[in-house]
């Protein structure tokens, strides 16, 4: 999805692991054929509010609704959760998660560590005013975990970061997801 955010640094990911990527930007781009979709990072409302205006959500709802893979970091993770701690609003709402929005303050909370991620190893993690997940489905897995506070699940066709693999160079998220396209 290339409406805002950090999206170009995802297609970078998946050109250096050889697979084809594209940027969705108006609905006529929803009519090429795509194995999985991902929804980066940015500015949350800001990617709801284009996804109506450009006539996107209800199409890429059904998409992943019907089980299209999806990946999404930081404002996607927020697109995809089924709950918003502290609003009514919602997204997709596709993954049963509650997200925690701006959890770790302004951007001078910002950090970067290393952790655990389930399936892979310890890998880096940049947090850019990250939410994380609240609280979790019994059908979701958990992933990772930073401070006791969950920053990586995988629900069915769904997969969510609190932070952004895409600005390290460690591709191996995008290749978790490349495979749970395959």
């Amino acid at each position: 999805m290339a409406l805002q955010g950090g999206f170009i640094e995802h297609i970078r990911h998946l050109q250096s692991l050889e697979a084809d990527a594209f940027e969705i930007r108006k609905k006529t781009d929803l009519h090429r054929e795509m194995d999985g979709l991902i929804l980066p990072g940015g500015e949350s409302t800001t990617m709801g509010i284009l996804l109506k205006e450009s006539d996107m959500f209800d199409e890429l709802k059904l998409k992943i609704d019907s089980g299209m893979p999806v990946f999404g970091t930081c404002a996607g993770l927020i697109l995809l959760a089924h709950k918003i701690a502290g609003t009514e609003i919602t997204y997709f709402a596709s993954m049963d998660i509650v997200a925690k929005r701006n959890a770790y303050g302004r951007q001078l909370g910002s950090f970067y560590t290393e952790a655990e991620l389930k399936g892979i190893g310890i890998i880096p993690m940049v947090f850019i005013r990250a939410p994380y997940i609240e609280s979790a489905g019994e059908s979701v897995e958990i992933l990772s975990v930073v401070n006791d506070r969950i920053v990586a699940a995988r629900e069915k066709n769904i997969l969510v970061t609190s932070y952004h693999p895409e600005l390290t160079s460690d591709n191996r998220v995008h290749q978790y997801f490349l495979k749970m396209i395959t």
